[in-house]
């Protein structure tokens, strides 16, 4: 769905799993079907969108109960002044694996109620429940990057976007193109093939997530939320010899023309290959379409090669959504640790601080030479000497890779209490591809 998370902090509360009367006469509770589309007209509000249409449809193909909280004025129960949602996600782990996830949306508190903890109430409620269900640690998409640390999250993926200049630079002409065809599909062919792709894909990438159901047909025009302008793409699907879809590109071109000369810009939004040589079938595509002049990126890995595919690499300019993307939570270090794999064998003792208390204490993370990983929890009386102490927050950033213990260190984000102990942090837990979504919620 997008990036959806606004502001709304204040004093922590109490956690539970009922209703709760928060300051102010403000109830928090989940809310009931029957209450979606009041509940999506708060979402609209509180994502500055107050004019759009219901988007109720939407919101109950993935409606949940338990899992769609309110915060309701209790001098006008009509009124939902704040907003929560998650889903249960899976997230994919060096090495492969995939860990359970509580994914978290559809955040927002009304201007008219920030600082009365309402944001505190339902993210340690729903945290908290997502642990008891067995999730391993909670992800979002932060709008805003002052809010999220204080509940645990660190910013754990980074997307790239580039903009070609197609009359600098084309692709290679040495680049080795995948055998086989590429060829434009319907959206209903998308719902089913891209979704079969994506499920093979995303076990190859650290970092990506599942995509549920309800996001093929959202992305496909299938079923419409206002708000998300979606205007059906070019997309077309790489095929093998043998017809295995290999990869996957979604693209849209604006129709610009300099007088009688074409202008035109071409962005990919979507892009899924599962080798290099179909990702040259894919490019090759998108960087030889008539009347286009410029190639917009929106969202590829922050190692992707795509500069060094083109004959002048200097041709690709970042672009400005170049940023962090995905957020992290741990929640159960020892299953999240155990999950992973590891390119270097290692000890290391770390003293985690949790406000809320989920991963707090002294921890044992051990890496062997086959790749696995464990970690345990010490008794601090038993007096052993600690190598890093740090933030959960800081924890999730370095869990899938993506960041330094280094840089962290020097940014006073990370404490080094033993000299060099940064450094073997990051010869454990760094990975030879950075861990990448390209997919908001």
């Amino acid at each position: 769905m997008g990036n959806e998370a606004a502001a709304g902090t204040g004093r922590r509360e109490g956690q539970g799993g009922g209703a709760r009367a928060a300051a102010d006469g403000v109830e928090v509770r989940a809310i009931t079907e029957d209450e979606l589309p009041l509940w999506d007209r708060a979402v609209a509000r509180g994502f500055l969108r107050p004019h759009l249409d219901e988007g109720t449809d939407y919101r109950r193909l993935v409606f949940e109960p338990g899992r769609s909280l309110g915060a309701f004025d209790a001098y006008d129960p009509s009124r939902c002044v704040a907003t929560f949602r998650s889903f249960d996600s899976e997230l994919t782990v060096p090495g492969g694996a995939v860990l359970p996830v509580d994914a978290i949306t559809a955040v927002t508190v009304n201007a008219t109620h920030r600082r009365r903890g309402l944001l505190t109430e339902m993210m340690g409620r729903d945290l908290a429940a997502a642990r008891e269900r067995g999730s391993a640690a909670a992800i979002l998409i932060a709008a805003e990057y002052t809010i999220y640390g204080r509940y645990g999250f660190g910013p754990a993926t980074r997307g790239h976007a580039w903009r070609i200049d197609l009359q600098r630079a084309t692709l290679r002409p040495d680049l080795r193109a995948a055998p086989g065809r590429t060829d434009f599909v319907t959206m209903a062919e998308a719902r089913k093939l891209g979704a079969e792709l994506h499920e093979r894909w995303r076990r190859t990438q650290p970092g990506a997530i599942s995509r549920p159901a309800a996001w093929w047909r959202l992305h496909t025009g299938d079923v419409t939320l206002p708000g998300y302008d979606w205007k059906e793409p070019f997309l077309a699907l790489h095929r093998d010899e043998s017809g295995t879809v290999t990869g996957l590109i979604a693209y849209r071109v604006d129709d610009v023309w300099d007088g009688p000369v074409p202008d035109c810009t071409l962005t990919v939004v979507d892009f899924l290959a599962l080798d290099m040589p179909t990702a040259v079938a894919l490019w090759r595509l998108a960087l030889s379409v008539d009347w286009v002049r410029t190639v917009v990126v929106e969202n590829v890995g922050p190692d992707d090669p795509l500069p060094l595919l083109l004959t002048d690499p200097r041709a690709a300019s970042p672009g400005r959504d170049s940023s962090d993307f995905l957020w992290l939570r741990l929640l159960d270090l020892p299953a999240a640790v155990a999950a992973r794999s590891y390119r270097a064998a290692g000890r290391l003792v770390l003293d985690v601080a949790d406000r809320d208390g989920h991963t707090a204490g002294r921890w044992l993370l051990e890496t062997a030479e086959d790749g696995t990983g464990r970690c345990t929890a010490l008794d601090p009386a038993a007096g052993d000497a600690v190598d890093l102490a740090l933030d959960v927050s800081a924890l999730g950033s370095l869990y899938l890779g993506t960041e330094s213990a280094v840089r962290l260190a020097r940014a006073g984000l990370v404490a080094e209490v033993r000299p060099g102990a940064a450094e073997r942090a990051d010869l454990m837990l760094r990975t030879a591809v950075q861990a990448w979504n390209p997919d908001g919620f």
